[in-house]
């Protein structure tokens, strides 16, 4: 069996691809997939492909506005933990986490009442890492390297 990486139940990560050089996000083993809050969400055609525009705020304290554009994956149905099925667009996005770079599928929805502008489900962390939820913030912030939006 490989060791796997123990992380916290909440840990800050990057999403380069989109331009977002640290983000809180929730590590939920219960959730299948991952979900991004979007503040606004519009699709659009770009070369014959479907594209997504979005834009959200990163930070509490000072927030900051980020515009992101991504191919979209798919459309699927997500059900939600009160048990409602709504249909979400999905992107897939490169995440920067405890020193590994890796892809997940990530489904945009209002995630604005929530403490967490991110939640990293299962399919995300299965083969990666141990959540221990007695612990947070095992990992350091992220590497302030410029990043630069899409």
């Amino acid at each position: 069996m490989v060791d796997l990486i123990t992380l916290g139940w909440r840990e800050r990560l990057a999403l380069p691809e989109l331009g977002i050089g640290m983000l809180k996000a929730k590590l939920d083993t219960g959730a299948r997939s991952s979900s991004l809050h979007v503040d606004t969400l519009e699709e659009f055609q770009r070369d014959g492909a479907t594209w997504l525009r979005f834009t959200m705020h990163v930070g509490r304290r000072q927030p900051l506005h980020v515009a992101c554009e991504a191919p979209a994956l798919d459309r699927r149905a997500v059900t939600d933990t009160g048990g409602r099925r709504t249909e979400r667009w999905f992107i897939r996005s490169e995440i920067q986490l405890a020193g590994q770079h890796f892809s997940v599928d990530i489904n945009l929805t209002d995630r604005r009442h929530m403490l967490f502008p991110l939640l990293l489900g299962r399919s995300a962390l299965n083969g990666r890492f141990a959540v221990d939820p007695a612990r947070s913030y095992t990992q350091p912030r992220p590497p302030l390297a410029t990043i630069d939006p899409p």
